[in-house]
């Protein structure tokens, strides 16, 4: 079908957001309606949960090549990405997972789709809708379950997790566990300059309360160099495709919490974490709105607001 053919069968605001997209990324663009149609023809993984989405749009760079996905979350990370994609080809990740790349609109063209492809980035998604990390991560998910990915592997994208580290939540992946949470306090972890104000808000703080209300013992809880089997993504007891309900980094935290109480196997692994010594700390943490926000989270999964409805 030629474009002016596909064109005639959309409404008149597809039509202007279309070209738009069309437009930004000139190649492989392919809309969010017509990629949803063939998910559901292709494998119907969410007939028991409603799901709903923030609005994206996402280049393919190339196909399917492995059962693992890595899943990196960006906004404005400046020469931090190129750095770490860079990084991660001179170790070969891109031998044993797929990566994925979700921008959260940054406005520093970080991941211009030519820059992407030559670092060696399977797929490129940008979330248009308001929103989150919390909302990139759920689009990460989304793709990981309907592309048919067994496990996904999230790092976030500002250069301070150690990209080798990779290779340990593989190990652990296929050691059947469902949930790995990476640590930078285990043994063989490391925590290099963390913030004195963070390190005692986590050990202090969001460690005992989680471990409370998950059951498991946690050392590290708000890293989000962790892994997760994808099955987690498709349990309507989880249910983590909720647009709106999921605010900042609530979503890994309500992870955290519910895989464990939902009866799936979890273990840490030791990672290292690393703030730089110099300059401005790449975070999108503030101390006073993020200690705010990191209290709400943990109240409102004391309340069990992040559940499904209908669910324990």
């Amino acid at each position: 079908m030629s474009f002016f053919s596909k064109l005639q069968r959309e409404s008149q605001e597809e039509r202007r957001v279309a070209y738009r997209q069309r437009l930004f990324y000139g190649i492989n663009y392919t809309r969010q309606s017509l990629e949803n149609k063939a998910i559901i023809r292709r494998k119907n993984c969410f007939e028991n949960m409603p799901i709903v989405l923030p609005e994206y749009k996402f280049i393919d760079f190339s196909p399917k090549q492995h059962d693992y996905a890595v899943c990196i979350p960006v906004f404005n990370e400046g020469e931090r990405i190129r750095r770490q994609l860079e990084e991660m080809q001179k170790i070969h990740i891109q031998d044993v997972a797929d990566i994925f790349i979700c921008d959260g609109g940054s406005t520093d063209n970080c991941t211009h789709p030519d820059l992407m492809k030559k670092l060696g980035v399977n797929l490129l998604i940008e979330r248009i809708s308001p929103g989150h990390m919390s909302d990139q991560l759920m689009l990460c998910y989304y793709f990981a379950v309907t592309r048919e990915y067994k496990y996904c592997i999230t790092i976030d994208g500002n250069g301070k997790d150690s990209v080798d580290g990779i290779f340990t939540f593989i190990e652990a992946l296929k050691e059947g566990y469902d949930l790995i949470q990476g640590s930078r306090y285990l043994p063989s972890g490391a925590s290099i300059n963390t913030p004195k104000y963070r390190d005692l808000a986590i050990r202090l703080l969001h460690v005992p309360v989680i471990n409370k209300l998950s059951g498991f013992r946690y050392t590290d809880t708000t890293n989000g160099f962790r892994a997760h089997n994808t099955k987690l993504f498709e349990d309507p007891r989880i249910n983590p495709f909720r647009y709106g309900i999921f605010p900042t980094y609530a979503l890994i935290h309500y992870l955290t919490v519910r895989a464990p109480r939902s009866g799936y196997r979890i273990t840490e692994v030791p990672v290292t974490r690393k703030y730089p010594f110099r300059g401005k700390i790449p975070s999108k943490v503030s101390f006073l709105k993020g200690n705010l926000d990191l209290l709400k989270i943990l109240w409102n999964l004391k309340s069990n607001k992040y559940d499904p409805p209908g669910t324990k």
